[in-house]
């Protein structure tokens, strides 16, 4: 086998002491990668090699997507119903919220201002049924402007609420109450009427105008949306709103805006932005995101150590063929390279079909999640329990270079040891391993 490349390379022109990666090298490399019979062990463990290293590259591309598809989504949706920044007052409630909502909307960077009046509250159907919710009492002007509601109207309008006689509840609670647009809901506060027998809950039942469904199950089953005044009359809150929530351009620059506000409000507040709303959880994410990156770079790696064993297994087999190669003037460092291309090759090309792999999926995994979901007859990624309604992927260019990155190297850096084995055997030496 190696006097047929010797021939070939000769007839072309190049020899064995030709310039390093060669067409002689490259040959040689070319035919250690393809099987034949008595190799087949040998075939085997670089198959499994391609194979780790390919599932290893599209893991890793697969679950960073996920992840960051995660984050993207929970921010976007979070942020969309959430304000960016909340102010608070500090010296008594905001008696003149028109005016310093006026203000606040008017600093440079702010897209909205939002004033809310908020409280917990047990809603119930008429025909059975309760659940735990959150009602926002918001103006009805302010929640047209708030897209990722009023965008996500899916049955019933607005007219109802801007009206001031009907309430929006999210599809989810809808459901769970078995109501629909245009059925009553109940709506039962401790905090009542004080009386001379104690303080008694408010019951009162309003008329839902609309279902919003926002794809994020948290919020559309325990959120309920009130008009300001009446929520301001409900909680006891006549002429008061509890927070002014700010919506702004750019929600990563947001301590640039804190001075601006504060100036702005002309009186003492307190601020609160969303990393710290949800500084927890983002942190959580971040670190297991972190940790699965680890654990799945692990798999790369034991593909990389298989090309290992592979090619000292190769070195063994090819023990006269590097003493024919010596012997016609091959160099060591000609040795080297062509265990180095024989073994890197495996790495490159799994490495590239691992990228294939996982972009292919990371594009349609919404449907491969619905295939496997209809042949187990379960629901894979329950909404109820991951907060999103779709299973959500977003590549990273920088990511994905990354993991090319790291692939290739580690398994260029497995090919050293047997690589310099190989150029570390002299004629006679190599004959013995016949």
């Amino acid at each position: 086998m190696a006097e047929a490349a010797v021939d070939r390379s000769s007839k072309s022109g190049l020899g064995p002491a030709g310039k390093p990666f060669s067409t002689f090298e490259r040959l040689v490399a070319w035919r250690y990668l393809r099987a034949r019979r008595k190799e087949a062990f040998i075939s085997v463990i670089a198959g499994f090699s391609f194979v780790g290293i390919m599932l290893g590259v599209a893991t890793l591309i697969i679950v960073m997507a996920v992840m960051n598809g995660f984050r993207t989504e929970l921010v976007s949706r979070i942020l969309g119903i959430n304000g960016h920044m909340i102010v608070q007052p500090v010296d008594g409630p905001f008696t003149d919220y028109p005016d310093l909502t006026a203000k606040l909307a008017a600093v440079p960077g702010v897209k909205m201002a939002l004033p809310l009046v908020e409280g917990q509250v047990l809603a119930s159907a008429q025909a059975g049924g309760s659940t735990g919710a959150l009602v926002r009492g918001a103006r009805a002007e302010d929640l047209t402007k708030l897209k990722t509601i009023s965008d996500n109207i899916k049955s019933g309008d607005m007219v109802g609420y801007a009206s001031g006689e009907g309430v929006l509840i999210g599809t989810r609670m809808a459901d769970q109450l078995g109501l629909r647009v245009g059925d009553l809901i109940t709506l039962t506060s401790p905090e009542g009427d004080i009386t001379p027998m104690g303080v008694n809950p408010r019951v009162k039942s309003y008329k839902i105008s609309a279902l919003f469904e926002i794809g994020m199950s948290e919020y559309d089953s325990s959120i309920i949306f009130m008009p300001l005044e009446e929520a301001q009359l409900y909680f006891n809150a006549a002429g008061l709103v509890q927070s002014i929530e700010l919506f702004v351009d750019h929600p990563d620059d947001i301590d640039a805006l804190r001075p601006k506000v504060e100036e702005a409000a002309g009186r003492q507040i307190n601020l609160t932005d969303w990393r710290q709303r949800n500084q927890t959880f983002f942190s959580a994410l971040q670190v297991e995101r972190n940790v699965m990156f680890m654990i799945l770079t692990l798999i790369v790696l034991v593909a990389a150590l298989n090309i290992i064993s592979g090619l000292i297994m190769l070195v063994k087999d090819k023990g006269s063929d590097i003493a024919i190669l010596r012997t016609m003037g091959a160099s060591a460092g000609a040795i080297m390279r062509i265990f180095f291309m024989t073994g890197a090759a495996i790495g490159i090309v799994g490495t590239l079909a691992g990228v294939l792999l996982g972009v292919l999926v990371c594009v349609n995994i919404e449907s491969i999640r619905q295939f496997f979901s209809w042949i187990s007859g379960t629901v894979i990624f329950n909404p109820q329990v991951y907060f999103l309604s779709q299973l959500p992927a977003e590549m990273d260019i920088g990511e994905t270079i990354s993991v090319v990155v790291m692939a290739l190297s580690l398994s260029f850096i497995a090919t050293i040891f047997p690589a310099w084995r190989a150029s570390r055997l002299d004629p006679v030496q190599a004959l013995r391993y016949e």
